[in-house]
Formats: structure tokens, sequence, C-alpha cells
């Protein structure tokens, strides 16, 4: 049986290059979608929370939220 050293091993993994297609893929999508990600929870998950808060109040009213035109009981 063949001894193998650290270094052979080292070696052999260096030279592998199997995944480094998918290991790119996945940086370069992780760069795309992690600006966008934050340009979503900073700007627009206030928005998003408002417009739900706004629609849950007209609910609660009992409008349509056409402008102020209420239901008839």
């Amino acid at each position: 049986m063949k001894r193998v050293s650290m270094f052979d091993l080292l070696r052999k993994v260096h030279h592998d290059e199997r995944g480094a297609v998918s290991l790119e893929t996945i940086l370069i999508i992780g760069a795309i979608a992690l600006p966008i990600l934050i340009f979503l929870i900073r700007v627009g998950w206030p928005r998003i929370r408002a417009m739900f808060d706004r629609g849950m109040d007209d609910l609660e009213a009992g409008s349509y939220g056409d402008g102020g035109t209420t239901l008839v009981e």
C-alpha cells in the first residue's frame, strides 16, 4: 500500500477544478442578489408596510379604498 503525503493531497485538491463553475455561478448570483435584497429591505419594505397598514385601516373602517365610499349595511 502506497503512503500518500499531506503535500500530495493538497496538490491534488488544489488542481481539482470540479465544481468551479458552480461555485462561480453561486458567487455571481450572490453578488447580484445581495444589493437587490438590501435595497428592498431599506427602501421597499417601509413602503410595502405602509401600503399594507393603509389597506388594513381601510378594511377596519369598512371602506372600499376608492376615495372613502363606505359600505352600506
